[in-house]
């Protein structure tokens, strides 16, 4: 196991070169400590005063070699403080010298990470094309550009699909629904006829609605949105509960409340408009009886929230995280006929993240779940209803 750094590569970069230098500034004062220690240091001998000739030349040797002594110590103390002085000095050269090569080493890799940020599924045409040396970096950036092309080439493969199996799907859908209405409107048809008819339109209508699901899914995960226009969530609010008015009243839900006029965000009005009404569909079909929906939107630093607000069971949030990937349910209600395709809102969270918004999905305390669209807000107006409180009200 490696050891686990924190922070950038360049700071660790930078921490390693000082590391480096300071090992290395240290086995260098050591190894010359040492080595001056067997030196000693010519010092001039003074006078001492004149006594017995053997006691005086010994004492004179005595005081002269104490004086080497005391001399080769202040000159091993005084070598040793300098070179403290000057490896602390040196390391923090060291620092700035490896903060600065640091950053010229890993400029190559900032840019190819700016760059690779800009490029996304619209423009995945874009290269790299990084210039220089052939070395590591080189070889990265090539590889970077490699990995584009072939996505590239998947996604147009993948749009292509998906324009192709829109057009030999619908038409034998088209077809056998044809071939029912023929079948019926012989005169006098079998009773068993007509209820057979019933059912196999009623199955078109969902195979209907699951296409319809799943072409929506793909343009909003890998197409282009080439009709970025303000659109007002309001306006998007107020249609997709006039759409929802039959479900509302065979429910008895109640609705409740405010969309403010300046809840505007720009971008695909028709993905916004299936986006909202998604987000409505999915409560008036999931809620119970009697039970209440709340509308409201919210403006933020820079966001438009649009939120929709069910009551009903304590949901369990670890579920609810998953409800934005197609085809998953939750409860018994979410898989009967009346359950839908299960690609409501994985339809929903698609287009929030195809406008650059956030999609969160939290089960309330008290029961029911909480469904916020959070989109980057747009600064155009439309017109302003004359309402009391500033905003539209259910």
């Amino acid at each position: 196991m490696g050891m686990p750094w924190s922070g950038t590569v360049g700071r660790r970069f930078t921490i390693l070169y000082t590391a480096g230098f300071l090992g290395s500034g240290v086995v260098l004062l050591a190894l010359t400590y040492l080595m001056s220690g067997g030196r000693l240091t010519s010092v001039a001998p003074e006078q001492f005063p004149a006594g017995p000739p053997g006691v005086a030349a010994e004492q004179r040797i005595q005081d002269l070699e104490r004086q080497l002594v005391d001399a080769h110590a202040q000159q091993s103390r005084r070598l040793l403080v300098g070179s403290l002085i000057a490896l602390v000095v040196m390391v923090g050269v060291s620092l700035l010298l490896g903060r600065v090569l640091a950053g010229r080493v890993l400029r190559p890799l900032r840019l190819i990470t700016a760059a690779t940020r800009r490029i996304s599924a619209e423009n995945l045409d874009q290269r790299l094309a990084l210039t220089g040396p052939v070395d590591e970096v080189k070889e990265l950036a090539d590889t970077i550009d490699g990995l584009l092309e072939r996505l590239g080439a998947s996604f147009a493969s993948q749009r292509r699909f998906v324009g192709n199996a829109s057009h030999e799907l619908r038409t034998p859908l088209a077809t056998i629904r044809a071939s029912l209405d023929v079948a019926v409107a012989k005169p006098k048809p079998a009773a068993q006829t007509v209820a057979l008819a019933d059912r196999v339109r009623t199955e078109l209508d969902r195979v209907d609605h699951l296409l319809d699901g799943f072409l929506v899914l793909a343009r909003a995960q890998h197409g282009p949105l080439a009709d970025r226009t303000p659109v007002s969530l309001g306006a998007l609010v107020r249609q997709a509960l006039a759409d929802g008015a039959a479900g509302i009243a065979a429910k008895a839900l109640t609705v409740d409340g405010a969309v403010r006029p300046e809840a505007w965000t720009r971008g695909s009005p028709a993905l916004l408009s299936r986006m909202v009404e998604n987000m409505v569909a999915n409560a008036i079909a999931h809620n119970q009886d009697g039970g209440w929906i709340r509308v409201s939107t919210e403006d933020d630093a820079g966001e438009t929230r649009l939120v929709v607000e069910t009551g009903g069971p304590v949901l369990d949030q670890e579920g609810v995280d998953r409800l934005t990937q197609p085809f998953v349910r939750l409860g018994a209600d979410r898989t009967g006929p009346e359950g839908g395709s299960g690609l409501g809102l994985s339809i929903v969270a698609a287009i929030v993240t195809a406008h650059g918004g956030r999609l969160a999905l939290l089960a309330r305390p008290e029961g029911g779940l909480r469904v916020v669209a959070a989109l980057p807000r747009d600064a155009a107006t439309g017109p302003v209803p004359a309402t009391g409180s500033g905003g539209v009200t259910w």
